[in-house]
């Protein structure tokens, strides 16, 4: 494993709590109605609502009505599903048959991933920090400015992914794969950015 794969793997072992398996059996046993209501109308901020309830609704009595804590999960889950991918195309690189243009593309997709990885995982770090800013409010806002900067820099790093995948030469079962996964955590880390923002605006 690459040295910042296995730091960003170290960074998301401290973050799985969030996303315990303990958490959400509690939470499907004992749903909190109003948790689930905030988080359906929070996510009407984001580019794609549906799949945003369907990231977070297993952790409303996580989340409860807290915006801070609304955001973090989001990160959290978007951390996750970003790792999972990673891994999976970095895997491509080795499968046999890959063309030379393909094993450089999925080289390439492989760094940009794993260089967002490590924004999301800074500002997974940051956010927490932002509930702790007190009543300094340069500190806070200065804070989730650098948050909502590095997560839409790991959404264009996930962007820039593709890009050596383009044209019809291209095409295949490798460009495929990657595509659909990389298009499903693109649009997760966009919910992400969008909560994240949404928690911004609200406190100007």
């Amino acid at each position: 494993m690459e040295p910042k794969l296995a730091h960003i793997c170290h960074c998301l072992l401290l973050f799985l709590p969030l996303l315990s398996q303990s958490t959400i059996a509690k939470t499907l046993s004992s749903p909190n109605h109003n948790s689930i209501n905030f988080i359906v109308s929070s996510c009407h901020a984001t580019r794609y609502p549906n799949l945003c309830v369907k990231c977070l609704s297993s952790f409303a009595n996580k989340i409860r009505r807290n915006e801070n804590r609304l955001a973090q999960t989001a990160l959290a889950v978007t951390l996750a599903r970003v790792h999972s991918t990673t891994v999976y195309v970095t895997k491509l690189t080795k499968a046999r048959r890959i063309k030379r243009r393909e094993y450089l593309a999925v080289k390439d997709c492989v760094e940009n991933l794993g260089d967002g990885l490590g924004l999301l995982a800074q500002s997974m770090r940051e956010l927490r920090q932002v509930g702790r800013s007190g009543r300094d409010r340069d500190e806070f806002f200065s804070r989730l400015s650098n948050v909502e900067t590095w997560v839409s820099a790991a959404l264009t790093d996930e962007t820039t992914c593709l890009d050596g995948f383009d044209g019809k030469f291209m095409d295949g079962v490798v460009k495929s794969a990657i595509r659909r996964r990389v298009v499903h955590v693109a649009r997760v880390t966009s919910n992400a950015l969008a909560l994240v923002n949404q928690f911004a605006a609200r406190h100007k």
